[in-house]
This record gives C-alpha cells, sequence and structure tokens, in this order.
C-alpha cells in the first residue's frame, strides 16, 4: 500500500537559523524528500538564514553533509539533489540589526505572488526580533505565513509576549505553531481510530476505562542541550507541547469536522477541564526525577551534572504526573503521564487501559487480563488491541492475552512522509489543523505554571533513577497508591 503526494502551489521558505541543528537534521531533508516524491514545484525556493557568512556554495556543501551523515534512507541521488540545489540559497543575516534585511529581500520573489513562508527555527527569544525586521523590510506581505519552534516561551507571561510580538505582525490565521508530535501519523490516526470506528468509540469512556498512560521515554541524556536544558527541565520541554497535545488528542470529543477551527476547539475544551494540580496535591499528583550514573543498552553512561557539564542542579530529566479532566465523559479516569531521558528505551505511546469484565464466567483459578489498546508513535509505529484468547491445546482451558497488531511497516511497505515533511506541506497548503492555536499554549501553560509555583512553594526535591531504568521508585509508588501500575516500556 503506497502514499499519494499531492503537489502544493509554488512557494518560498526563508529558514531562520538555517545553519543550525534543526535544520540540517530535518527540514532541509524534509524538504528533499517532498521534492523526490513531485509535491514541491520547481519554481519554489528554499532559503537559508543565518548569521554565519558563508557563499551559496558552502551552504550546499554543507547540507548535502548533513544529509548524507544523518539521513539513513536510500532516497540520495546525486541527480535529484542537484535538481533540488536550483531551488536553495543562502542569505547571511543578523536579525538583530537592520542592515542585512534588504539582502534577504532581494533573495526573495519580487512578484510577490509566491507563498511565503518564514521558518523561525531559532531561540524564542529572537522572534520579536524577526518579525519586526521583516515588518521594516515590508517582507511579510498578505500570503506570508510564519512557523513558531517550541519552546514558546517558559512560562505563561514569557508566552504571551511572544505571541504579542508575533500577532503585530502576523494575523493568528497565518501563526503556525509547530510540534512535530502532531505530524506523527499515528498520532493523526488517533481521530480515525476514535470517530471512524463504531467499536471504540462507544467504549471511550469513563465506564469502560480504567485509566491512561502517555509516555514519553528517550534513551539519550542533555549533553549538547546542557546550556538551554538545565533552564527548562522535562516540565517545560516536553509535557507542555508534546504531551498534553497527545492528551487532547485522546480525551477530546468529537469536533464537527477536521477544519482546524473545529479540531482546535474541543482540544482547548481539554485543557481546560484539566484539575490544577497545585501546592495542596502537588506531592501526591507528581513525581520530579533527575538520572545518576548507570547503563542504556549495556553501556556505561554518566549522571545529569557531568552530562550537562554543572556542578549542581535541581533540573527534572524526569517527569511523572496524575491528571484529571473534569467533565462527564472522564470524570475519576486517572490519566498517568511521563516522560524522562536516560531510560531503559525510546518509546512513545498511549495505552488506554480498559475495566475488567464484570463477571468471569471460567472460574477464580483462571485469570482474566482486562483489554488494552496500544497505540505506538515510535520507535515502530503500531497499534495493538490486546484480547483474551482461548490457548490451542487439550487438557483444559488455558487463556492467552494476544494482540491483533496494525504495523505500519507491515501494511505500508513504501516510505511514507515523516512529521516535518507532513507539517511543511500543510503550512504551504493553509492547514491549521495540526498546529496549535494562542488559546492552547495560553491553557497549557496555566495548568504548567500551577505545578512549577507548587514545586517552588513547596520545595519538593528531586527523586533521582539510575540511567537506563525506568524513572525513580516514588512515580511506582503513585500509581500503586492508585491499585495501578505502570505498563513496562
Amino acid at each position: 500500500m503506497s502514499s499519494t503526494f499531492v503537489p502544493v502551489e509554488p512557494f518560498e521558505i526563508v529558514v531562520f537559523g538555517g545553519t543550525g541543528d534543526l535544520a540540517r537534521r530535518k527540514l532541509i531533508p524534509s524538504l528533499y524528500h517532498r521534492f523526490c516524491d513531485g509535491q514541491i514545484p520547481a519554481q519554489s525556493k528554499i532559503i537559508g538564514a543565518s548569521r554565519s557568512v558563508m557563499s551559496r556554495d558552502d551552504y550546499l556543501e554543507m547540507i548535502q553533509t548533513a544529509y548524507l551523515q544523518f539521513s539513513n534512507d536510500d532516497q540520495f541521488s546525486e541527480e535529484k539533489w542537484a535538481s533540488f540545489c536550483n531551488l536553495v540559497d543562502y542569505v547571511s543575516v543578523d536579525v538583530t540589526k537592520d542592515d542585512d534585511w534588504a539582502d534577504l529581500g532581494k533573495a526573495l520573489d519580487k512578484s510577490n505572488k509566491l507563498i511565503r513562508v518564514f521558518y523561525l527555527a531559532m531561540p524564542p527569544g529572537l522572534f520579536s526580533d524577526i518579525c519586526q525586521g521583516l515588518k521594516k523590510a515590508k517582507l511579510a506581505h498578505k500570503q506570508s505565513r510564519v512557523v513558531l519552534e517550541k519552546p514558546l516561551g517558559r512560562d505563561f507571561e514569557s508566552a504571551n509576549e511572544i505571541n504579542e510580538a508575533v500577532g503585530r505582525v502576523f494575523s493568528e490565521n497565518r501563526i503556525y505553531r509547530i510540534d512535530h508530535f502532531l505530524g506523527k501519523e499515528t498520532v493523526q490516526n488517533l481521530l480515525v481510530l476514535r470517530f471512524g470506528n463504531v467499536l471504540l468509540e462507544p467504549l471511550w469512556d469513563k465506564n469502560s476505562i480504567e485509566h491512561i498512560e502517555i509516555t514519553v521515554a528517550e534513551d539519550i541524556g542533555a549533553g549538547g542541550r546542557g546550556a538551554y536544558y538545565d533552564k527548562s527541565g522535562a516540565l517545560r520541554d516536553m509535557v507542555q507541547n508534546h504531551l498534553l497535545q497527545l492528551l487532547c488528542l485522546t480525551m477530546m470529543e468529537a469536533p464537527g469536522s477536521t477544519d482546524a477551527d473545529d479540531l482546535r476547539l474541543e482540544k482547548i475544551k481539554v485543557l481546560r477541564a484539566l484539575s490544577p494540580i497545585d501546592a495542596s496535591n502537588v506531592k501526591e499528583k507528581t513525581v520530579r526525577g533527575q538520572y545518576v550514573k548507570g547503563r542504556v543498552k549495556d553501556a556505561s553512561v554518566p549522571d545529569y551534572l557531568s552530562d550537562v557539564e554543572f556542578d549542581e542542579s535541581t533540573t527534572e530529566t524526569y517527569v511523572a504526573l496524575h491528571a484529571e479532566v473534569n467533565n462527564w465523559r472522564w470524570a475519576g479516569v486517572p490519566i498517568y503521564i511521563r516522560t524522562g531521558k536516560r531510560m531503559s528505551a525510546r518509546r512513545s505511546e498511549i495505552i488506554i487501559q480498559f475495566k475488567p469484565v464484570p463477571h468471569s464466567i471460567f472460574g477464580p483459578e483462571i485469570k482474566v487480563n482486562p483489554n488494552k489498546l496500544v497505540i505506538r508513535l515510535q520507535p515502530d509505529e503500531a497499534v495493538n488491541l490486546w484480547m483474551e484468547i482461548k490457548e490451542p491445546g487439550a487438557g483444559g482451558l488455558r487463556l492467552k492475552t494476544l494482540p491483533l497488531n496494525l504495523s505500519y511497516a507491515d501494511n505500508f511497505t513504501v516510505r511514507y512522509p515523516d512529521a516535518y515533511e507532513r507539517l511543511l506541506m500543510d503550512v504551504v497548503r493553509g492547514n491549521l489543523s495540526l498546529f496549535m492555536r494562542r488559546d492552547e499554549v495560553d491553557a497549557a501553560w496555566r495548568w504548567c505554571d500551577g505545578i512549577l509555583e507548587a514545586w517552588e512553594s513547596t520545595g519538593q526535591p528531586v527523586s533521582y533513577y539510575p540511567a537506563g531504568s525506568d524513572g525513580p521508585d516514588a512515580a511506582d509508588r503513585m500509581l500503586a497508591e492508585q491499585g495501578d501500575e505502570w505498563s513496562a516500556i
């Protein structure tokens, strides 16, 4: 089964931070893949922009070297790459100065007829300078769109300042706040699973579901991002955006359609229904963790302080939360959220744990396990519905728990676009459905700010966990108090 790729209109994209890690690892390769599949017309332009002074040829050499280093597919060919490079240009721009904007204007389409995308792959502290520079240089015309990378601030107040600054140049319907998790196939498949299958949606509530787990585990540490990460921590870096977006898609009501505003309206309702976590309940509802020396994939790894080269720090590299959504559908259903670095394996998944059968007809000696729906986002995308079946053979009745397995690798035999590829094309199309609206960002920060303030006011310490484990014991105890346990990674 293969994917069908519909070409987009000709466009031009300016990648601010064009020499940075995100551009080299993800954005340029994503644009190349879409070009190879015939989605990007030859009239389009791709412009890398950065403070670094280099020639166009040097830039082309840099992005080719990065592609060959970081991309593990077989889609590279000298001929296609040469054709792709005909679209690529480079401009040196210091966004804090007024002098360089004229050079950028010279590289852009003079007719102003192309869809124009400004991708801000830079620290959010520079978003205001960039947008004001674009405005002064009159480069943001009516067909211009701006893409904002996370993190969008470090709390509600700073995020609000950024949104205000960007909003003075771009209207809300031209602002694309990107979260690459929303571009993953299995994340989008949540909508189809829930609202395209009559079997699941009638069971998708407090009457049938015991609890929900949302896990994003990483086996890598914070090394290389120490300056940023130590001022952020797991709650700001992962929960406020990635995990809360997964929670919204899992728990929202059916939207009227798949239009952007319909989808985002239902997501904001979920965020506003989240029970507050504050100083009165933060110790029972949250766990902060930090990794110490251990082993990941049989390799010895240092502790967090060594990774980030600091003498001391109380920044959390792991967080587990017991959340609840207070509405008619979900009242009383525990939602367990966890994310961490240097865990036993890289894994992102949503687990729907159904309630046990109301009565077992098989007698007390035969255990009947509850059904479980596992939606795996990475590394190998799949949907598994775990069910009870009779184990074949004589000698009495025996039950076995086995999955109905929908594996993307097995069912879709050709390469399909990754998250950034899909999201970049959605920006060009003007499709906002997979991007966050401002009120979503505000609501997510308000909820997370309550936790951050409670941690500070109560002095809640970090619990240490060995690198290569599944997190601190305190997180296991938090679930045990509810009679639950984490699914194994």
